[in-house]
């Protein structure tokens, strides 16, 4: 008698997807992160204050874990094939909660936003532990990231019966358990497609970076003088030059390192620290510098009160920060002029509180800009060879 033929649905494993392209699924489910980063820029600009900016980067670092958890499963599934795209759109659904409920997620809607936020993180786990079928140490480090996960998440839904200090407190030990797990509980049983990987957190800094331009519009709130269309000009140009600062040189040298780690420990360490970690205060500095376009355009004639101003140039030199760990981690040297350049923003922030918004944001715009100017005529033959021949040799690279 012939065989029967097995006619059931492959069950998802802990093989590589094929192919490094982000797929279009990845880049609709990054259309919900883009709501919560409006949402972040929006909590903090209804509380301009010390404890309103500190509100909006924890909240932002809770769903920066959370988006980034979904760029490792996706370098080891396939989230279009099957159930998992279900899943992926059921995750979406519950992000999408959680981005509703962020202006509040302090006060009215701590527990939903803590629930909402469980279901997110809940879906994720539950793909990852069907993609570690029949791979011991992938499935060892989906357990321990559950177990770390859901103290988080456990944190946050006491966080939502507190309030003030006690409140703020377990949300930042709740945000440290859950982002250091993987850092405490190794990383050799993790898999990425590096490219993949790489790809899909430059697309990630282009999202922020369009949050900024958002911003730019809200804070026009449909009107149009002289000011704010100078304002909204120079607001164009320093989002350019953020790209620029990151995709000229930066995001190709980095993803073909990563691309040459070996792999196993050194490329999930790599990854791990440098996209996972490192690309948190970049995000987070795009966000603050959105806030403090936002305010620039609603008063352009005006000083920046204390903590826009400082959202605006510390959301700049935090970025700078952000690029200089990313190097150091590759390549284990500093980028002088970026640091340099962050400590003199951070050192700008007095003088912004008494100058015209506008004027804060020509200076700004600049000082970028001949930064870039410099880095450009520095790198030299080694730029063109980075951005035209994708065999380049590590030693023949410019060290970003």
């Amino acid at each position: 008698m012939a065989a029967a033929t097995d006619t059931r649905a492959p069950r998802l494993s802990a093989a590589l997807r094929e192919g490094e392209r982000v797929m279009p699924l990845e880049l609709f489910f990054d259309l919900v992160f883009v709501l919560a980063l409006t949402q972040c820029t929006a909590l903090m600009s209804h509380r301009p204050t010390w404890s309103g900016l500190g509100q909006g980067v924890l909240v932002l670092g809770v769903l920066w874990w959370s988006w980034t958890g979904y760029a490792w499963l996706t370098s080891v599934v396939d989230p279009e094939e099957g159930a998992v795209r279900i899943v992926i759109f059921a995750a979406m659904a519950a992000f999408l909660i959680v981005g509703i409920c962020v202006p509040e997620a302090f006060d009215e809607l701590a527990l939903e936003f803590a629930l909402a936020y469980g279901v997110v993180r809940a879906a994720h786990i539950t793909l990852f532990v069907l993609a570690s079928r029949g791979d011991p140490a992938l499935r060892q480090s989906v357990t321990s990231l559950a177990v770390s996960t859901a103290i988080g998440v456990g944190l946050l839904v006491c966080a939502s019966l507190l309030d003030g200090l006690g409140q703020a407190a377990l949300w930042v030990l709740a945000l440290l358990l859950d982002t250091g797990g993987p850092y405490l509980f190794g990383a050799e049983g993790w898999r990425l497609v590096p490219g993949h990987f790489a790809e899909r957190h430059g697309l990630i800094i282009i999202i922020a970076l369009g949050e900024s331009i958002v911003a730019i519009g809200v804070g026009a709130a449909a009107s149009l003088t002289v000011g704010i269309a100078a304002a909204a000009v120079l607001g164009i140009s320093l989002a350019a030059a953020l790209w620029w600062i990151y995709f000229d040189v930066v995001a190709l040298v980095s993803a073909r390192r990563l691309s040459r780690a070996a792999e196993g420990r050194e490329r999930n360490e790599l990854a791990r620290d440098s996209y996972s970690y490192l690309h948190f205060p970049m995000v987070a500095g795009i966000v603050l510098v959105a806030l403090g376009l936002k305010k620039t355009l609603a008063h352009v004639d005006d000083p920046l009160a204390t903590v826009p101003s400082f959202a605006l140039l510390g959301g700049l030199a935090l970025y700078l920060l952000g690029l200089v760990g990313f190097r150091y981690r590759h390549v284990h040297t500093i980028n002088r002029q970026r640091l340099l350049l962050a400590l003199v923003l951070f050192a700008l922030v007095p003088a912004a509180i008494e100058l015209p918004a506008l004027a804060t944001l020509a200076i700004v715009t600049v000082l970028l800009s001949a930064m870039i100017a410099y880095e450009t005529i520095s790198y030299g033959e080694g730029r063109a060879r980075v951005r035209h021949d994708h065999e380049l040799a590590p030693e023949h690279t410019p060290t970003q």
